[in-house]
C-alpha cells in the first residue's frame, strides 16, 4: 500500500509501507523543465522525505518521455531583463534541493528515460547515489551552450565521477552522451533495455530495502563527505562511524546471520 503525500501539481510523491518513496517530476508537457513553482514543490517533497520515519529508499523519476530537460528555457526567455533575478531564485531552490538529496540518509535511486539535461537533469543524475537508465536515454550538460555555467553541484560531482579532463570536455563542448557512453564514463550505475527500466529500478530498490538502513546511511554520508578530503582526514570519521554502528541491533543481526549462514533481517535499529 502507498500513501500519497503529494498527489497533484508539478511534483508527485508517495511512500509505500516498505519505506520506499517515489518522487516524480510532473511537467511532462515541458519535458519536466525546471521553473520556480516546480523547484519549490521539489523542495517540499525532499523535506517531506527527510521528515519521514523509516524511509529506506527514494526513487526519483520524471513523468512522460523525458526525465528532465533542465531549466525551462521558455520561461527563462520570457523574463527578459528580469532573468538574472529569476535565476537567482531558481538556482537557490535547486541548490537546497540538491543539498537535500545528498544529505538524505536514504539512498537516492534515479531512473532515467529520454533526456537528462542541464542542472535539472544532468545535475540531478550526478547528485544521485545510484542511477538506472534506459538504453535510449541521452545526457547533456548544456549550460555553456546557452551562455551559462553548470549548477546543481556538477562542478564538484561531475569531476568526481568522470575525472577532471573528461568533466572539462563535457562541460565546455556539450556532447550529447548516449546511455552506453555515460555508463562507460561512470555517470550511471546500470543501463537496461527501455522496456525493462521500471523492472530494473525496482530490483535495485528491493536490494536496498533489504539492507541495513543505518549502515547504508552512514556509508552514503562518508562517501559524499569524502569528496575532496585527504585519506588521513577521513580515517577518524570512518573509525568513529564503524564503532558507532557496531553497537546497533542491525550490526549484531548481520554478524549472527553470517555465522548462522542465513539471510539477515534488518530493522533500522
Amino acid at each position: 500500500m502507498s500513501e500519497q503525500l503529494m498527489g497533484s501539481g508539478p511534483v508527485l510523491l508517495d511512500v509505500d509501507d516498505r519505506g520506499v518513496a517515489r518522487l516524480r517530476l510532473n511537467r511532462p508537457e515541458a519535458s519536466n523543465g525546471l521553473d520556480v513553482p516546480l523547484l519549490r514543490a521539489f523542495y517540499d517533497a525532499v523535506m517531506a522525505c527527510h521528515s519521514r520515519p523509516g524511509l529506506r529508499v527514494l526513487v526519483l523519476s520524471g513523468e512522460g518521455r523525458h526525465f528532465c530537460a533542465g531549466g525551462d528555457v521558455k520561461t527563462f526567455a520570457s523574463k527578459g531583463e528580469g532573468l538574472p533575478d529569476y535565476l537567482r531564485e531558481a538556482t537557490s531552490w535547486l541548490q537546497i534541493v540538491v543539498q537535500g538529496l545528498l544529505n538524505l540518509p536514504a539512498p537516492v535511486v534515479t531512473s532515467v528515460q529520454g533526456f537528462a539535461a542541464g542542472g535539472g537533469g544532468f545535475g540531478l543524475v550526478c547528485a544521485s547515489d545510484l542511477v538506472v537508465a534506459a538504453e535510449s536515454a541521452k545526457f547533456l550538460g548544456g549550460a555553456t551552450r546557452v551562455g551559462m555555467a553548470p549548477d546543481a553541484g556538477t562542478t564538484v560531482t561531475l569531476p568526481a565521477l568522470v575525472g577532471l579532463r573528461k568533466a572539462l570536455e563535457i562541460a565546455l563542448t556539450n556532447p550529447v552522451l548516449t546511455a552506453a557512453e555515460a555508463l562507460d564514463l561512470g555517470l550511471l550505475t546500470r543501463v537496461v533495455p527501455d522496456d525493462e527500466l521500471a523492472k530494473a529500478t525496482d530490483e535495485l530498490v528491493d536490494r536496498l530495502v533489504e539492507g541495513a538502513p543505518l549502515a547504508l546511511a552512514a556509508t552514503k554520508r562518508l562517501l559524499w563527505s569524502g569528496l575532496g578530503s585527504r585519506v588521513e582526514a577521513q580515517l577518524p570519521e570512518e573509525a568513529r562511524t564503524v564503532a558507532e554502528l557496531s553497537g546497533t541491533a542491525d550490526s549484531l543481526e548481520g554478524l549472527a546471520a553470517v555465522i548462522e549462514r542465513r539471510s539477515p533481517t534488518f530493522t533500522g535499529h
